[in-house]
């Protein structure tokens, strides 16, 4: 029997929405502030995926300057009906505090690759909205509801309203289906059919270690739902010894033959510090149909519990060509695999065109901005990893900088860096930022005036990161201590002070390049390849 391992999107890829169209199967994943919005994966047999694209590629559907860490792109949801592709999404402004700003949207496309339509708004009632296209025709959106009122349930419980497609809005009464269960922080709503009921699989019990997923059904679609009376569908959160943790948010898709499968949203901590550094991924999981018409994990024993290895269904391998591991800048696009921050990758900040070759980079706001950052960077997928580059920078002050970014969000980072020092000249430093406080590992920067390129790498071996450099890309030496990679986590970014939440963060780890100029000239950096492998 052939087996599946999991996660099958390692590295930063949660809430997924899983769908079937003919013999491919197509998963979303949320991107938070990260531009492009929405990464798409591509897989034949389940087992084996490949990143296709991104639908959210213009600012006219996602526009992010502004938006908070851990802000921008919540829970997308795919679906296909009648020879089109839907894609709701959350663009969330603010989730700190008693409010959650969220607005909600819909894009279509006829192919998945794209392009992609323009947004329609639908509402800002809540978050994770879920379009449910009903067997006569009509569709329906599903989302929680966020209640701020003191002593209420700001879960407050999830909602239904039919879409019209032909005035391109909701239209009808909105009602209440369902309030959740015990476990309580209800949401990522979505609805499917199945010998004559309705099932409505949410997620509940908070994003982190109490995370599950759970069913409930109605034998109409307006409810009320009841909850399965077996409790969750799948939880880690009485089992500290599973690989897979944070087990929830998880999305149905049957295989042409039938079978059963559930993506979810899992974390992966390290041993030492507890702490996922990859961040929230994707796994899947074999299901069946009880006879009394509930839905269970498959297997004999396996309860709720997640598995590291799930039994793939019977369709033929299907492989994808390896990803290269180093990005030449050879061509008119970066690869599809690197991101950045709130706004599209721009000629005005980030060239290939200027020097062929090279990545252009002119430095613009620091690395504390939530608006126009120099950055571009890739997902860790790894445990074990390195990210190298070589950049050519002739800063003039001490205001501009250039150089390799180990990136969580705003707050949390480790950034190798060349600058200009008035005694030392040109020269590299270190500088962290450790739930916002500001602080430089190393003791001293090392000159390295008069060279005219410099070589970063950075090695991460669980929760020990090193810099190094070179001046000729083989000779490389360690820069600085080890440093603790840990706090460029999730775990790391929440703090919670007298019971109230005052910071939180739902992304994970990313290496990258970027550039600053404090003084406002742009300043450019050059990079001739970005180099990521895994060991």
């Amino acid at each position: 029997m052939s087996m599946i391992r999991n996660p099958i999107l390692p590295g930063f890829n949660p809430d997924p929405s899983i769908i079937r169209v003919g013999d491919d199967y197509y998963i979303a994943t949320s991107t938070f502030e990260w531009f492009p919005g929405v990464q798409i994966h591509h897989s034949r047999d389940l087992r084996h995926w490949q990143l296709i694209g991104h639908p959210l590629t213009r600012t006219s559907q996602l526009a992010m300057l502004g938006n908070p860490d851990s802000g921008g792109v919540w829970a997308p949801c795919l679906s296909y009906d009648n020879g089109a592709y839907y894609l709701i999404y959350t663009d969330v402004k603010s989730h700190m505090g008693p409010f959650k700003d969220t607005h909600n949207y819909l894009v279509t496309a006829s192919d998945i690759r794209g392009p992609w339509s323009e947004p329609i708004y639908l509402n800002s009632s809540g978050f994770d909205p879920s379009l449910y296209h009903d067997e006569d025709g009509t569709k329906w959106l599903v989302n929680l509801t966020w209640d701020h009122r003191k002593g209420k349930n700001p879960f407050g419980g999830i909602i239904i309203q039919q879409y019209s497609e032909q005035e391109q809005a909701l239209v009808g009464p909105i009602r209440t289906i369902f309030n959740g269960t015990e476990l309580g922080l209800t949401e990522g709503p979505h609805i499917y059919k199945h010998n004559g009921y309705y099932y409505l699989l949410t997620a509940e019990g908070g994003t982190r270690f109490g995370h599950a997923a759970t069913v409930a059904r109605s034998e109409t679609l307006l409810g009320t739902y009841t909850a399965d009376p077996a409790g969750p569908l799948i939880t880690s959160a009485d089992n500290a010894a599973l690989a897979l943790q944070k087990a929830g948010h998880a999305s149905l898709v049957r295989t042409a033959a039938d079978e059963l499968y559930i993506v979810h949203l899992c974390g992966r901590p390290l041993a030492s510090s507890g702490c996922c550094v990859l961040g929230r991924e994707t796994a899947i999981q074999r299901c069946e149909w009880t006879p009394d018409g509930w839905l269970r994990l498959a297997g004999p024993g396996q309860g709720h519990s997640p598995q590291v290895e799930v039994a793939a269904p019977a369709l033929p391998e299907h492989r994808f060509p390896a990803e290269p591991a180093v990005e030449h800048f050879d061509g008119d696009k970066v690869s599809i695999h690197y991101s950045t921050l709130r706004e599209p990758l721009a000629e005005e900040w980030a060239t290939l065109s200027e020097r062929p070759g090279y990545l252009r980079m002119r430095g613009r706001e620091s690395l504390y901005s939530q608006h126009r950052q120099s950055l571009v960077a890739r997902r860790q997928q790894s445990f074990t990893a390195s990210f190298e580059t070589v950049v050519e920078f002739e800063p003039e002050t001490y205001q501009q900088l250039a150089g390799l970014i180990y990136y969580y969000n705003t707050k949390n980072y480790y950034y190798l860096w060349i600058s200009r020092d008035e005694e030392l000249g040109k020269c590299i430093g270190i500088m962290s930022s450790n739930r916002g406080v500001y602080d430089e590992p190393l003791a001293m920067p090392v000159s390295i005036e008069g060279s005219e390129r410099c070589y970063l790498k950075a090695s991460i071996r669980n929760e020990a990161l090193q810099f190094h450099y070179s001046r000729d890309g083989e000779a490389w030496q360690p820069i600085g201590p080890v440093l603790d990679s840990s706090i460029v986590s999730d775990e790391n970014a929440e703090l919670v002070k007298d019971g109230i939440a005052l910071d939180q963060g739902f992304t994970g780890a990313f290496l990258g390049v970027c550039v600053q100029d404090l003084s406002g000239r742009q300043k450019h950096a050059d990079f001739d390849y970005f180099k990521y492998t895994e060991e």
